[in-house]
C-alpha cells in the first residue's frame, strides 16, 4: 500500500488537515468564551500582524526565486500601489493583494521578465 503512487499525496493531505484543523478547532473551543476585545485576543491579532509584516518584509527586501529578479524598487511600489488599493476599498484585502500583484506582474513584464 506504501508504494502506491498516492499514497505520499494522502500523507500530505493528512497530515496537513491534522496539523491545520486540530489547531483551528482547538482554538474555536478555547476562544468560544472570551470576549473580543480581551486582552489575549488583542494580543494574538497583533502577534498575527506582526507574523504576517515580517513575511513581506522578508519579501520585499530578501525574495527568492523569480521575485528576487524584479528589483527592489518595483517590490516597494507594489506594495505601496497595494496598500493604498487597500486603504481607498475600505480595508478589502483581496483588493489590496490583487493591485499589489497586477504591478508586480504587469512591471515585471515591461522591464522585459518574459
Amino acid at each position: 500500500m506504501t508504494d502506491a503512487w498516492w499514497w505520499p499525496y494522502v500523507m500530505i493531505i493528512v497530515a496537513g488537515w491534522i496539523a491545520t484543523d486540530m489547531w483551528r478547532w482547538l482554538g474555536v473551543l478555547a476562544g468560544g468564551g472570551l470576549r473580543e476585545d480581551s486582552e489575549l485576543l488583542i494580543w494574538v491579532r497583533s502577534v498575527a500582524t506582526a507574523l504576517v509584516a515580517g513575511v513581506i518584509a522578508k519579501l520585499i527586501l530578501f525574495p527568492s526565486g523569480v521575485l528576487a529578479e524584479t528589483p527592489m524598487w518595483l517590490r516597494i511600489f507594489a506594495a505601496a500601489c497595494g496598500f493604498s488599493a487597500f486603504l481607498a476599498a475600505r480595508q478589502k484585502v483581496i483588493i489590496g493583494v490583487l493591485t499589489g500583484e497586477a504591478v508586480l506582474i504587469v512591471g515585471w513584464l515591461l522591464l522585459g521578465g518574459v
